[in-house]
């Protein structure tokens, strides 16, 4: 069976000594795993850098096979973008393994697809922050670990949403968080609104409470350290400002 399809590389490593395994993101199958035979010659090197966006063809013989991918063409250059600032190549290298530990094999997801494409073509840190708080945000309802974010849990009132509980996952209102305020998470107006323009502390405090929903209720449970890049995410936050 061949497939064409397009997508985004996450990872790639060499097998052989001409060969790799490429870990793509793509537009029709989800994340799927693939062998290029001649991945390292001249002509490929270029190809595979995290973040690019190639067209490819794939076979394979059964669909759970791992696919044989050829007549590649790279579409966006996108890891160019990264090499040039440091500090985007370092927050691409500290969470694309997470893309790769959350998203399972062949289930397409076109949100995440339309999410990583943003990510990797981000223009600034903040931007790329901010799709990659969304991924987060989303990948905890594509894990079954859905917040109930509608209304309050104690009161049942939709309005001054505020907080939310690390217990139950369940939004609260002011009047009855405010009290517990230092023990709750702030409530994430900007990714419920798809507000795509939030305050660095805004971004912070999804990322904080995302961090502490997927450590719980998927790595605890898988019996999986939480990736150490991931950990030290917090260094990107240190030094900016939302007048950058």
């Amino acid at each position: 069976m061949i497939i064409k399809d397009e997508g985004y590389v996450l990872s790639a490593r060499k097998y052989g000594e001409k060969s790799l395994i490429v870990v793509l993101f793509t537009k029709n199958k989800g994340k799927i795993t693939g062998f290029v035979s001649d991945g390292t010659n001249k002509k490929n090197r270029g190809l595979f850098q995290t973040g690019n966006k190639l067209f490819f063809e794939a076979s394979a013989r059964l669909e759970e096979n791992m696919r044989r991918l050829f007549r590649l063409e790279l579409l966006e250059p996108n890891a160019v973008n990264m090499m040039t600032d440091v500090n985007k190549l370092k927050l691409m290298t500290a969470v694309v393994p997470m893309f790769t530990r959350l998203l399972n094999e062949n289930e397409d997801v076109a949100l995440f697809y339309d999410i990583l494409g943003k990510f990797f073509k981000a223009t600034s840190l903040k931007d790329m922050l901010m799709r990659y708080a969304f991924f987060e945000f989303y990948a905890l309802d594509y894990l079954g670990i859905g917040l109930s974010l509608d209304c309050c849990a104690v009161t049942g009132q939709t309005e001054g949403l505020c907080y939310v509980s690390p217990k139950t996952g369940k939004a609260v209102c002011r009047e009855i968080g405010a009290p517990y305020a230092d023990r709750l998470f702030q409530y994430p107006h900007f990714v419920v609104d798809n507000n795509e323009n939030p305050s660095y502390e805004e971004i912070f405090n999804v990322l904080k409470m995302t961090e502490f929903f997927l450590f719980e209720h998927f790595f605890k449970f898988h019996n999986l350290p939480l990736p150490k890049s991931r950990a030290n995410l917090w260094q990107f936050f240190a030094s900016v400002s939302d007048d950058e």
